[in-house]
């Protein structure tokens, strides 16, 4: 059993190498498609032939594609990130303050909708079929219905222009103190924790519903074990592999959801920081962005999947 615990995760992990190198393959391609030309962008409209065929041939624009996947890949590999197009220093000085701002948001999102979101599906399951079950279903339901730049111009229309209680923008190197933490960050929060903890509420009431009707549910009740009981020593453990799939579906959703707020509230982040290089057409930074997001997910995905295999009864 061991074995095969061992020879299903080493194939996930395989599984997620590979699709990492499709996505960069899909991600360089992808970019260098999009309309306009960099040389030309940079130069502005002033620029001569000359000038924009020997800015050219100065970013290897003129070379064929796949030989500027393979140096892209390659620096990837060896740490090199590349050289922005419009500020000309390195993308990873760009990126480093801006990763670290999108981190933490995304850490505190997962710190405050994670427990909530856990608590209030396991509890729905728990009192299936009650009012509080269905005024938390139909609450969940109407949250996913509602795409995140809504919630978030309707947070910045209420707290900000009717109440006046935060800023319409966020800026996070002005942290100095837990008020100032607070007004950073308690709109984008909120808007990225609604529309995570949505799924996730629905997704962990329904792995833990699946689990109490099981068997050995009903028979640890007629034996006359307590509800708490069979829902914390059997229900819980045999879903853990559902809820951290859940978990880690909605965080990763958590990963896209970040470029709508940080544009939305002007946050320093990486995603912002993306949006910003697309209208300048700055491959290098827009790839190492794109690809920053892409791991994230395959990350968190391939974390579920271990922990789903790991946490199986049956293979144990």
């Amino acid at each position: 059993m061991k074995s095969q615990i061992a020879y299903l995760v080493l194939n996930r992990m395989a599984a997620a190498l590979v699709t990492l190198l499709v996505v960069s393959f899909t991600i360089f391609f992808a970019t260098a498609m999009l309309p306009g030309d960099v040389a030309e962008v940079l130069l502005g409209q002033a620029a001569t032939p000359e000038a924009v065929a020997g800015l050219r041939t100065a970013m290897h624009l003129d070379e064929p594609a796949i030989l500027r996947f393979l140096r892209w890949i390659g620096g990837l590999a060896t740490g090199d990130l590349g050289t922005s197009y419009a500020n000309a220093i390195p993308v990873a000085k760009l990126i480093g303050g801006r990763l670290a701002n999108t981190l933490k948001l995304a850490a505190v999102t997962a710190v405050v909708s994670v427990p909530v979101a856990l608590g209030l599906g396991i509890l729905a399951a728990v009192l299936r079929g009650t009012l509080f079950d269905r005024v938390v279903t139909a609450l969940t339901i109407g949250v996913i219905s509602v795409p995140e730049f809504m919630i978030a111009t309707s947070a910045v229309l209420l707290f900000s222009v009717y109440l006046k209680w935060l800023p319409a923008l966020s800026f996070a190197n002005e942290v100095q103190s837990l008020g100032q933490l607070l007004r950073v960050f308690v709109m984008p929060v909120l808007t990225l924790s609604f529309v995570i903890s949505a799924q996730m509420i629905r997704m962990t009431r329904a792995a833990v519903v699946e689990a109490l009707d099981k068997p050995y549910a009903e028979m640890a009740l007629l034996k006359g074990a307590s509800r708490t009981r069979v829902v914390l020593r059997h229900a819980l453990p045999n879903a853990l592999g559902p809820i951290v799939n859940a978990v880690a579906l909605s965080l990763s959703y958590l990963l896209g959801g970040v470029i709508i707020v940080e544009t939305i509230f002007n946050y320093p982040g990486i995603a912002k920081l993306m949006v910003d290089a697309v209208s300048t057409r700055d491959l290098p930074l827009i790839q190492t962005c794109a690809m920053i997001f892409c791991l994230g997910y395959l990350l968190l995905i391939t974390i579920a999947d271990i922990v789903a295999i790991v946490s199986n009864p049956r293979l144990r």
